[in-house]
């Protein structure tokens, strides 16, 4: 949704929170167009390197906007039925910045999610040929065999090298300022982020000959669905090793001996994360008063669990649902509308409802 993100600039450790406004403003439009210097001089919270490779590839912007919308999105569908669910902003709050100010599993999957959404983005606007600086993979030309024979590379194989290569150089950048602890987990997540969407490369080919007999075939390489890397991300978050800091500051040792220590795939994190059960400012919590809940679920989502024991109240509706289905050759489905009547059962407030303060 870029109308959420629209003209909202986060001074935060990753670019990719770089939100753009809405992909049909004039003026984002003239920006990147027009005068590049002067949009990119005017960021607030990009270091050195990030200006520079925003005035060399203005069009890229455009790219990284649309993966950040594909990354919020993606995360808000993984954390749907978890306490906390993703939602950067309310009423002005910049809430998603301060779970990225903390070493949490939450951060550590965010880090990771953003990183492949800018990933993802910058190949397929190199594949759209919407990008000066890069186009189909130029590796892959002339022959070579597979499981099924020979073939030939031919259409537009997805250049995810030269994503990666500019999400690194543009992501990483602010991390590499720093040495510390955070930023040596933030690099870590970002990369893991970045190996995710590669993983889910797959080869595609097209057959030639009599009746599609195959006796030629072209192929080429693309992305999978953002989905799969968003599913594989939430296995890594669900599986996240605690870490610390090794003595000499250069890398991360197991927190808990009895772990095994995190490949490059992994995501890691420091610090245990929050309960969310309450609005709190400071851990970028809204709390769950009012989410919806599932009464028969045994999961994060049930009432038991979001509600953290508050309890929870139950309306009856009435909504309009598609029943009575039946198949008509060919090739159609049809529908009758029911009024169908449910409870929805959402949390109860605590006591105290506003923002936790620990002054």
């Amino acid at each position: 949704n870029m109308n959420f993100l629209s003209g909202i600039w986060w001074s935060l450790p990753l670019v990719l929170v770089w939100a753009t406004p809405p992909v049909t403003s004039s003026w984002w439009y003239m920006g990147a167009v027009g005068s590049s210097r002067v949009m990119c001089d005017n960021v607030p919270g990009l270091v050195s390197r990030q200006r520079q490779l925003c005035r060399r590839h203005p069009e890229a912007m455009l790219s990284i906007g649309r993966g950040v919308a594909a990354w919020t999105a993606e995360c808000q569908h993984q954390f749907r039925r978890h306490r906390w669910d993703c939602n950067a902003l309310e009423r002005g709050q910049r809430l998603l910045g301060r779970v990225l100010l903390r070493s949490s599993r939450e951060s550590a999957f965010v880090h990771a999610i953003s990183s492949a959404g800018v990933v993802f983005a910058i190949t397929r606007a190199c594949s759209q040929g919407e990008l000066k600086s890069c186009s189909c993979d130029p590796k892959k030309k002339g022959s070579a065999k597979d499981s099924k024979g020979h073939f030939d590379w031919g259409g537009c194989s997805d250049n995810i090298d030269y994503g990666i290569k500019f999400a690194r150089a543009f992501v990483d950048a602010k991390e590499r300022k720093g040495k510390d602890a955070r930023a040596l987990m933030n690099l870590h997540n970002n990369r893991a982020g970045r190996k995710a969407v590669k993983r889910f490369l797959k080869q595609e080919c097209k057959c030639h000959g009599v009746s599609g007999s195959c006796t030629l075939r072209t192929c080429w390489l693309a992305m999978a669905d953002f989905r799969k890397t968003g599913d594989y991300l939430w296995k890594k978050y669900n599986g996240a090793i605690q870490v610390v800091m090794n003595q000499d500051g250069t890398g991360f040792t197991v927190a808990n001996k009895r772990f095994k220590k995190p490949t490059k795939n992994d995501l890691v994190y420091f610090e245990s994360s929050p309960d969310y059960c309450i609005r709190d400012r400071d851990v970028g919590s809204l709390g769950t008063a009012g989410r919806v809940c599932n009464q028969t679920s045994r999961g994060m989502d049930s009432c038991e669990v979001m509600c953290c024991g508050r309890g929870y109240d139950t309306s009856r509706v009435s909504r309009m649902t598609k029943c009575e289905c039946k198949f008509h050759w060919c090739c159609a489905v049809r529908c009758q509308d029911c009024l169908e009547v449910v409870d929805i059962h959402t949390c109860k407030a605590p006591k105290s409802t506003g923002w936790i303060s620990r002054t």
